[in-house]
């Protein structure tokens, strides 16, 4: 049983239904049709980043948790450059009318915080999800009552705070300047919502399940 792969599949769904949300939600704010596709796939491409660094962090604490190795600053270090590399990748597939230079020193201090939260509460996890014990009990024995809402909540939030600060680097020539500043106006708030309402229903329908299959 590959836990990583598992847990960065989980990670994945809730990633890209946070994304459809905002999307869906800007859509409503912004009638740009023009615009707007353009945009879309910029955020799709910025989940697809997302998603790679969650799994890189998920899969060195899977490989640690044996070892009870903490996310350590060197750990922590290790994973902030693989997150660098997969953000040269994002930079150089989305093309676009734009220039993201990359603020790192105001991104990471966020992104190195995401990193703890997800790495430690992976490890927590995979040392409560051994056969035969199902994944589902044991997101409830870990995280009871309203502690997995809170987490899945907090890690959405950070990323949304980052991808505000990205979207604060953003150099756009004048004739969009106004799309950026309209979309940034209300980039967090709808990010904040989104987050806050998926939370929990993705904790109501593990934890639900997870007490139909104990």
């Amino acid at each position: 049983m590959d836990r990583a792969r598992l847990l960065a599949e989980l990670d994945r769904q809730l990633l890209e239904a946070y994304s459809r949300r905002t999307t869906s939600a800007l859509q409503s704010r912004l009638p740009l049709p023009t615009a707007l596709p353009w945009l879309d796939r910029l955020l799709l491409s910025n989940v697809e980043k997302e998603v790679r660094k969650d799994a890189a962090v998920i899969r060195r604490a899977v490989d640690t948790q044996n070892a009870g190795q903490s996310p350590d600053e060197r750990i922590v270090g290790e994973l902030l450059q693989i997150a660098r590399a997969i953000d040269r990748d994002f930079l150089a597939q989305a093309k676009g009318p734009l220039e993201i230079p990359i603020r790192y020193e105001v991104i990471e201090p966020v992104r190195a915080e995401r990193i703890r939260r997800l790495f430690e509460a992976t490890q927590r996890l995979a040392a409560a999800w051994q056969p035969p014990r199902k994944l589902r009990a044991a997101f409830a024995t870990v995280f009871p009552g309203p502690a997995l809402e809170r987490l899945l909540f907090e890690l959405m939030v950070s990323y949304a705070r980052e991808t505000q600060a990205l979207g604060e680097s953003v150099r756009m020539p004048a004739l969009l300047s106004p799309l950026r500043r309209r979309v940034l106006a209300g980039l967090y708030e709808t990010m904040e919502k989104a987050a806050a309402a998926l939370a929990r229903e993705a904790a109501d329908h593990l934890t639900r399940t997870s007490r139909r299959r104990a």
